[in-house]
């Protein structure tokens, strides 16, 4: 009977395009905490805002003041976090397969820049929290500055006023990052970018997401219909990973550094 790793050695073989789908658990084996775990939620005063709430166009265009201390100290976090083992692996997976190689993530951490995978074939579809944007839309993302006395249920600075106004228009500034209530693009987020790679796929895999935001579920329906053959490295039971057992194999119960080391070994990189 062929292995999930049979498959895989298979495909690289025949010249396949493989498309990788990460989240927040291929990160979280670098310290960063999960978007909805205990660490995700914003406390000011007696009040407790959910990253649902927070996360929105909707607070941020009222309260502006209570979403920027959340993403600025999120943002800390992310940049005291380094890549790990999973990261690296797949820097070499994209310089093994080249442009047979699509790397879709979920996460905004910017960890996967920083390990090394390219701008092109790395589609951030829910932005990254290192850089910022104008929120009136009159200039393209820049490097977000490293401001002072972030720390976690921080209030607003009065210092930070200036560093997150738009130098054109004077609005302010907004982190680079798709909210709950805002919808997928190409220009912002790469929305049509991660469709055709997913329809051009001989190969998904899937690494440390449940695929609960909708252009994740997406992909997999697409892999579906198209029956390519789906691998999931993670260690929780998920759409993904019963979508793998049924065809091609899931890798649960396992860390992503685990179960990449098992990838780049079968793809013979």
């Amino acid at each position: 009977m062929q292995t999930r790793l049979d498959t895989l050695r298979r495909i690289a073989d025949n010249g396949g395009q493989f498309v990788f789908l990460t989240g927040a658990g291929i990160s979280a084996e670098s310290g960063i905490p999960t978007f909805r775990g205990p660490e995700g939620y914003w406390t000011v005063g007696s009040e407790v805002y959910h990253p649902q709430e927070l996360a929105t166009w909707a607070m941020f265009s009222t309260n502006p003041q209570l979403v920027w201390p959340w993403y600025l100290w999120r943002q800390s976090v992310c940049r005291k976090a380094h890549p790990n083992r999973a990261h690296m692996d797949l820097v070499t997976l994209e310089q093994h397969l080249g442009e047979r190689f699509t790397l879709v993530t979920q996460n905004v951490d910017g960890l996967h820049h920083r390990s090394g995978n390219s701008l092109t074939r790395t589609l951030e579809i829910h932005g990254n929290i290192n850089f910022f944007r104008c929120s009136n839309g009159c200039s393209p993302r820049k490097p977000m500055p490293e401001l002072p006395n972030i720390g976690m249920n921080s209030g607003f600075q009065k210092e930070w006023g200036e560093a997150l106004e738009c130098s054109v228009c004077r609005s302010w500034m907004r982190p680079h990052v798709l909210w709950f209530d805002e919808c997928y693009d190409e220009e912002l987020y790469r929305f049509e970018s991660a469709i055709a790679a997913t329809h051009q796929a001989d190969a998904l895999i899937v690494v440390g997401t449940t695929g609960t935001t909708s252009l994740p579920a997406h992909m997999l329906q697409i892999a579906q219909m198209s029956g390519t053959p789906v691998f999931d490295i993670n260690p929780n039971d998920n759409p993904f990973a019963r979508v793998a057992l049924n065809g091609s194999g899931a890798w649960l119960n396992q860390s992503a550094t685990a179960g990449m080391a098992e990838v780049v070994a079968a793809i013979g990189c």
